[in-house]
């Protein structure tokens, strides 16, 4: 009885889970078959299916890869068409630079013809580089005579000279057809052999015989020095044989060169203003074979001689005589002067367009007693020679150019007749070359006040003149060679 009455309740439990199972249907998850046809047309439209962002991801996919295949089958027909024998090249290699070999060596049918007479012209020309350079940068302007730094004249020391460039400069005058007595180089404006003061004497003198010596390296037969100051403290005649003793020791230190002392413009304490004292050193020189003097004529109209005219030339060139002696000029430095005369200012300008004028080198180049010597421009140039192999003796001298043209017409006897006229005309030819180096060194940034006639400008500084005095004196020098401040 108990058992029959547990499986009726077991029924009764089974049957009404499954009618509240069944009618709960309805109200939550059953749809009829209406509604599960309106859900797939829904799914089928992606605007208005329920989950758009999943079904465009869907999309973007399906389409990416149909594209990469269409691609890829392109790809195919297009190697297809290519030819079969090309094949895949190698990266290009970045050619080597191959250094250049030495520049061809100069020539002297690569520059104008000299001209030929009894009047040995040309400037003082740079160096820099080598020595050897020295003879293209005469060359390349006509010069018949040059003078050059062996060395930094700034320097109490410098580096020897290398054997390349002594053999250099030797092969270079043969080929040129230079001669070593129309060549004068110059000396360092530190030395002062009239300095009382026995060790700054001594340091000079190291200097002065250290030139000498590479001038016999050159085979060179001159040097020209400034001769010194009493710096204020010796008397005159105290430096001029502390000088001619400094000259007597060279010439046991050494073999052949001739030692020539220059005039001076006579500011200060500096010696050899006056032609006595040049004969005051002289007379004292034990081997007077291997001395001599060099006339400055800025120095010369500075100190007081007025060479001007033919009159006052030949004047001048007869004191000489008497206070020197003939046989001892040796050479000269052709320079106008921007100062009047006996203005003791050494200020060198462009032949004819200072206080000296043309018509004073017409005087020079006409006299016989200055054949043979090397004449020696020292004016100011404005424009500096190229340096490097490419340009050695190509660029810049114009003004140095057409001074030795113009000088070189009084040497070949090219006046006379109408000589003011020529003279004016001349003058012009210069001064129009001047200008336009002039112009030209300006537009380059460099302002022609304060600039050395070689190209390089000075180093500004303010001094006191007392300082600046004693410091040239100290020197040996109130002046320099305008033309040519590079280091050779």
């Amino acid at each position: 009885m108990s058992g029959i009455a547990l499986r009726r309740s077991a029924r009764l439990v089974t049957s009404n889970s499954v009618s509240i199972t069944h009618t709960s249907v309805p109200t939550t998850n059953h749809r009829s078959e209406r509604d599960l046809s309106e859900l797939s047309e829904l799914d089928s439209e992606p605007e208005l299916s329920p989950r758009p962002v999943k079904r465009a991801r869907k999309a973007t996919a399906s389409a990416a890869a149909n594209g990469a295949s269409q691609l890829q089958g392109s790809s195919q027909d297009t190697l297809a068409t290519l030819p079969v024998n090309i094949e895949p090249t190698e990266p290009t290699k970045k050619p080597r630079t191959r250094r250049k070999g030495p520049p061809p060596e100069p020539k002297p049918e690569d520059f104008m013809a000299r001209t030929t007479n009894r009047w040995k012209v040309g400037p003082h020309v740079s160096a820099a580089g080598g020595v050897e350079n020295a003879i293209v940068n005469a060359a390349s302007v006509g010069a018949n005579a040059f003078a050059l730094f062996l060395k930094s004249q700034r320097k109490w020391t410098s580096p020897d000279m290398k054997e390349i460039s002594i053999s250099a400069f030797k092969a270079r005058m043969k080929t040129f057809g230079y001669s070593a007595s129309h060549i004068l180089p110059h000396g360092s404006y530190l030395v002062n052999l009239g300095n009382p003061d026995e060790k700054k004497r001594e340091q000079s003198y190291e200097c002065f015989l250290d030139d000498l010596k590479r001038c016999e390296e050159l085979g060179l037969h001159l040097y020209n020095f400034h001769p010194g100051s009493t710096v204020g403290v010796a008397t005159k005649d105290e430096s001029l044989s502390l000088i001619a003793g400094c000259i007597n020791r060279a010439h046991k230190d050494t073999e052949r060169v001739v030692i020539v002392l220059e005039n001076m413009a006579g500011s200060g304490n500096v010696i050899g203003s006056t032609f006595a004292e040049l004969g005051g050193v002289i007379t004292q020189v034990e081997d007077k074979s291997r001395v001599g003097v060099c006339l400055d004529t800025c120095h010369m109209f500075a100190a007081g001689y007025d060479i001007r005219t033919n009159e006052g030339w030949n004047e001048t060139m007869a004191e000489f005589e008497r206070d020197v002696g003939l046989q001892y000029l040796r050479g000269m430095h052709l320079n106008d002067s921007k100062g009047t005369l006996g203005s003791k200012k050494d200020r060198h300008q462009n032949i004819g367009l200072g206080e000296l004028g043309l018509a004073t080198f017409a005087h020079v180049l006409s006299d016989p007693r200055t054949r043979d010597l090397p004449l020696i421009l020292e004016t100011p140039a404005y424009d500096e020679p190229g340096t490097s192999a490419s340009r050695l003796g190509k660029e810049g001298m114009d003004v140095w150019r057409k001074e030795v043209e113009v000088l070189n017409r009084f040497g070949n006897g090219v006046h006379g007749e109408g000589e003011e006229a020529k003279m004016y005309d001349w003058t012009e030819e210069i001064r129009e070359v001047v200008q336009a180096a002039s112009r030209k060194h300006d537009a380059k940034g460099k302002s022609v006040k304060g600039v050395e006639a070689g190209g390089r400008k000075r180093k500004a500084g303010k001094r006191k003149r007392g300082a600046k005095d004693a410091e040239e004196e100290e020197d040996g020098g109130d002046d320099h060679c305008e033309s040519c401040s590079e280091e050779g």
